[in-house]
């Protein structure tokens, strides 16, 4: 029984340390600093390149255009070029209708995924700062300049937007997605206080162009690889609160859990890639941060399944692992129903949370077969999530 409670306990414990304790620690350690400047008006703005990687976007790429064109960055400083992965839809022929606004279309000639795509545009940037985005989500109007003020910082080399998730009008979506991304953002807030965050939004982030000429492999994760790599350099990447993306949120269990398991994933390759700034010895504070916030969630799902697992064969005949099983068994009913939940109608929140939490767990349990097996997935279908409303 005593190696029972152990198993269940070390799992437990890596849990509270990756999720509460960790960011208590970072609360302290970072007291009352600043987090990265957002800037004000000046008189003028470093050119810019903002690369938008597309891959059969007709539904959303002229509003998310719209928007970037929209934004208040002056236009005769900034470059906006679409990186076509060989689209199949009118993705291409939308992005050409803009050509008169300037927005500038690149066709990869075969499909090579996100990183391929963010790879070829490098040749046809001509930018100070590169500033990476999503063909689904929406950067506020002055998002633009409040990332790029992050740089008048000279030991930043990277600025991460701050993901807000949002839906239609309709709110049919995720809840516990929403208090989740929310979370993640409080986090990169503590870390950039510290020493500055382990991975950047790949929604919304912008990096100086010596960082990103940096070749990436494809099928790596570029917005992980991106902070990695400004640290490798000597640079620090921050979280900027006021440079704000909305993201839409899924409204399928299914399709998020699938885009979490692909994300991890190529999370896992990427931090092997780079494994070396593991090392305390050259990297004492980013090796922590960088061990407490990936490698801690990701082996906490397979050391609290082991412990439960162990109660449901060794505990079954205590009263404490009964009361422990059927805790489990409850959590993953609920698990069970937001993942058949029709896809119309509102998740509660007393499904919604525990729901994205075991899915979520899971997911890190599948990405590391993944990653052990050394399945690489640079090419995927991109989740397709719902535009966002106008309420």
């Amino acid at each position: 029984m005593i190696l029972v409670l152990w198993c269940f306990g070390v799992g437990l414990s890596l849990m509270v340390y990756a999720y509460l304790l960790y960011p208590a620690l970072l609360r302290i350690a970072g007291g009352a600093r600043a987090g990265a400047a957002t800037g004000g008006e000046r008189a003028t703005w470093p050119f810019i390149s903002i690369t938008v990687p597309a891959y059969n976007e007709e539904a959303s790429i002229a509003a998310t255009l719209d928007c970037l064109l929209a934004c208040d960055y002056p236009a005769d400083r900034r470059q906006i070029l679409v990186v076509s992965d060989a689209s199949t839809d009118r993705t291409d022929a939308i992005v050409a209708s803009y050509a008169d606004r300037g927005v500038e279309l690149h066709r990869l000639p075969e499909r090579g995924g996100k990183t391929a795509a963010e790879n070829a545009a490098r040749h046809f940037l001509r930018g100070e700062i590169i500033v990476n985005t999503d063909a689904s989500v929406r950067i506020a109007r002055d998002g633009l300049k409040r990332l790029v003020a992050a740089f008048d910082d000279p030991t930043v080399g990277v600025a991460s937007g701050r993901d807000i998730s949002v839906s239609r009008v309709d709110d049919t979506a995720n809840l516990g997605e929403s208090g989740y991304v929310g979370y993640e953002m409080w986090v990169r807030d503590l870390e950039t206080r510290v020493q500055g965050i382990v991975g950047a939004s790949g929604c919304f982030y912008g990096s100086r162009v010596p960082l990103h000429m940096s070749l990436v492999p494809e099928a790596l994760s570029r917005d992980f690889a991106a902070a990695l790599i400004a640290r490798e350099k000597g640079f620090r990447a921050v979280s900027v609160n006021g440079a704000v993306c909305y993201v839409p949120r899924t409204s399928r269990l299914r399709s998020e859990y699938r885009r979490k398991v692909r994300t991890m994933a190529r999370g896992m390759e990427t931090l092997y890639f780079k494994r070396h700034l593991l090392n305390p010895l050259r990297y004492p504070v980013f090796a922590w941060m960088l061990f407490s916030h990936k490698v801690c969630r990701w082996v906490a799902p397979w050391a609290f399944g082991a412990g439960a697992l162990a109660v449901l064969l060794f505990g079954w005949g205590q009263p404490w692992g009964r009361a422990l099983v059927a805790a489990v068994a409850l959590v993953l009913l609920l698990a069970l129903v937001g993942w058949f939940w029709p896809e119309d109608r509102p998740l509660p929140r007393i499904v919604a949370v525990p729901a994205f939490a075991v899915s979520g767990n899971l997911a890190a349990i599948h990405a590391g077969l993944k990653a052990l097996r050394g399945e690489l997935n640079p090419i995927w279908e991109p989740t397709r999530r719902k535009a966002i409303g106008a309420g």
